[in-house]
């Protein structure tokens, strides 16, 4: 038996002879009327010496009982830890708008799911069910064959340094990323990319997945010792704490490009922003935030924050947003998480008078949380100590501990103080804060908040809610389908977040990617940055300011108020469009352009991030454009050139008129630049 999904530019073709079905092609998409059992016994193996007489099913969940020679799709045990090696037959396939293909064995099914919808992303899913209580060590979501040429390439980070891209070629064994942090984790999330020979930005073929979990992950890429090539994604191993009847993996999102990785990025773009979140208003315009952090800290003073909001909101800002330090006696990071009352010495008459204050500047208000984490030092845990997650002696993060998100009083507890808070003010935006690591990893934690957020949002459905967790430390479509925003990173260095943005555009859209900005002298690097630099990269996403506005020069506020108004008047587009990663010849050049929905326009940003090599620029080549239309091009800033451009760029001067064709294979020059100088250039289609 045969089957085909086909989605977008990909398709998935499985068959069985009898067992657990197998992946036979995933790839781009094949012609309609492809003969599928020729492509089945396309993909069937020789044998030769050294070999077991029947070679093992590269299943969708490789069997520990068939001798499968590399690592099994799930590892389980009966209730008392006795091994179980299960021999699955072949039941059933049902399904209309999805395919659940179904396998059987002693008191034990196994569904294989698999989703497809308009953006191109096809999703996998694994279900277990058995007729006893068992113990599941470790359960993949559906098993995907990998191809025969090109890289790996994953997703490392750390704390203030998210998405950087790991390149890995193949070799015989595994590559085993594990995050065990308890959340989607700066180190390892739950990313891959099979990058095909010589793929770039623009060209080439790509396959991706996203794992759509928020609790950590297991990700295998082995290549076997005959030579085939399997990946696997599920949480993490032991993560399952407690023996049960049934078990299910999060879904494993599958994407393919021809048209290199940018079509990775457009597909995962547009699949989160129009499919995975949640919009209380989809027509909403994304508003330009103000966060109050790095102004003032703890130090919550009316008469201080008020006079913030007036600069902010005469400088465009459209959203105020009070972080940490407004609840219990929270005057530093050691006490009062988990008592979500406001703190009356710094708010005798609550939270009323700043927000009456915003809300006569034409801002709405946002309001700093983080639920999931108490203090020792904090009423919440004098009274329920058994409330913690893992032991009572754990170390501490931040001076914080994890509650335990699996008890239904916990989470009864948090919905009742969050929900009381938005009920008695006008609050349309929660900063969700997730700042310390976990002690024990398990399943039971993520399906908590994933529940807790659930009913909040049902309470509360206008309100948005931004995922934080010390920055980026928990971004994935698990956590998106509950939340509206992400926080990519607690650096507001700009030339950190030019990488970082850039590198994290291959799975997130413009609309979701919070960038502020920050402070003159950058309080996580030390860098002093000028304002136009700091303002254009934040303008590249969902913009916002987080610093203190009564240090700007009035050189600074115009143009901070000047980039302001450039992006509220082109958001709608640019936020509703996508980012295509341009491949600069120059390695001192991040650049990007991002294009309109219906491609009459777009935005390029160039920035030099570093000083080049060689004398003068490199001309930056374009991407995503029809190469038979033509183009006015228009450099938006030349007032940014420093004095040593002195020659006669053409741009400097006036506008350019050049074909598609042109502009991605030519490319645009443009000036001299210093380090941290962003070029905007805008282009209309005629």
């Amino acid at each position: 038996m045969q089957w085909r999904i086909d989605a977008g530019g990909q398709t998935i073709a499985l068959a069985t002879s009898g067992g657990i079905p197998e992946v036979t092609y995933w790839g781009a998409r094949l012609p309609d009327d492809e003969d599928l059992s020729q492509l089945a016994a396309a993909a069937r193996n020789d044998l030769t010496g050294g070999m077991l007489d029947v070679l093992p099913s590269l299943s969708l969940s490789p069997e520990p009982g068939r001798a499968f020679q590399g690592q099994p799709g799930h590892i389980l045990a009966e209730a008392d830890g006795t091994p179980l090696l299960p021999t699955f037959r072949f039941d059933r396939a049902e399904g209309r708008g999805v395919l659940r293909l179904i396998s059987r064995a002693e008191g034990l099914t196994l569904t294989h799911l698999l989703t497809w919808r308009g953006t191109g992303v096809i999703g996998l899913e694994t279900i277990l069910d058995a007729d006893r209580p068992i113990r599941v060590h470790w359960l993949a979501a559906p098993v995907l064959p990998a191809p025969q040429d090109g890289d790996m390439i994953d997703v490392h980070g750390k704390w203030i340094g998210e998405f950087h891209l790991i390149r890995t070629p193949w070799t015989p064994g595994i590559r085993l990323r594990e995050s065990r942090t308890g959340r989607s984790g700066h180190e390892h999330p739950p990313y891959l990319i099979l990058a095909g020979q010589g793929c770039t930005n623009t060209q080439g073929t790509a396959l991706a997945l996203h794992y759509a979990w928020s609790g950590g992950h297991r990700m295998v890429a082995e290549e076997l010792p005959d030579g085939r090539r399997q990946i696997q994604f599920g949480a993490p191993i032991g993560s399952e704490t407690e023996i049960g009847t049934h078990f299910r993996t999060a879904r494993l999102m599958a994407v393919c490009s021809t048209t290199g990785l940018n079509g990775i990025a457009k597909t995962f773009q547009e699949d989160i922003r129009d499919w995975v979140v949640q919009w209380p208003e989809y027509s909403r315009p994304r508003p330009v935030h103000y966060n109050c952090w790095e102004a003032v800290y703890f130090d919550h003073k009316l008469e201080t924050l008020a006079e913030i909001a007036t600069r902010a909101a005469a400088l465009g800002a459209e959203r105020f947003v009070l972080d940490d330090g407004w609840f219990g006696k929270r005057d530093d990071d050691t006490t009062s998480l988990g008592d979500w009352t406001i703190d009356r010495a710094k708010w005798p008459d609550g939270l009323h008078p700043l927000i009456a204050h915003i809300h006569s500047l034409g801002m709405t208000f946002g309001l700093w949380f983080e639920p999931e984490m108490v203090n020792p030092n904090s009423d919440l845990y004098r009274a329920h100590p058994d409330w913690l997650l893992g032991p009572a002696d754990q170390t501490t993060g931040r001076n914080q501990m994890v509650l335990n998100l699996a008890l239904p009083e916990v989470r009864d507890n948090l919905f009742q103080q969050v929900s009381a808070i938005l009920t008695e003010y006008p609050i349309d935006y929660v900063k969700w804060d997730h700042n310390r690591l976990l002690p024990v990893v398990d399943t039971a934690q993520t399906h908590g908040i994933y529940d807790l957020l659930a009913r909040l949002r049902a309470s509360h459905p206008s309100v948005e809610i931004e995922s934080c967790a010390s920055g980026g430390g928990r971004i994935d479509a698990g956590i998106l389908q509950h939340t509206h925003r992400v926080w990519l990173s607690d650096s507001n260095d700009a030339l950190e977040r030019l990488r970082i943005q850039h590198d994290a555009a291959l799975f997130l859209p413009a609309a979701v990617t919070g960038s502020h900005v920050g402070p003159r002298h950058c309080h996580t690097s030390g860098r002093v940055l000028p304002m136009a630099f700091r303002a254009w990269v934040a303008a590249q996403r969902h913009m916002g300011f987080e610093m203190d506005l009564r240090e700007l020069t009035e050189d600074e506020a115009l143009t901070l108020a000047k980039i302001t108004r450039w992006w509220k008047d082109n958001r709608n587009w640019m936020l509703s469009g996508t980012i295509h990663r341009l491949d600069s010849d120059d390695p001192a050049v991040t650049a990007e352009l991002q294009l309109a929905q219906d491609g009459s326009r777009f935005v390029a940003f160039a920035g030099q991030a570093m000083t080049s090599r060689q004398i003068l620029p490199r001309p930056l080549r374009l991407a995503g454009l029809e190469p038979a239309a033509r183009y006015t091009v228009t450099l938006l800033n030349p007032e940014d050139a420093p004095r040593q451009s002195r020659g006669p760029a053409a741009l400097k001067a006036s506008p350019l008129t050049l074909t598609g064709q042109a502009l991605m294979t030519r490319g645009i020059t443009l000036p001299v630049a210093w380090p941290a100088t962003m070029w905007v250039v805008e282009g209309t289609r005629l």
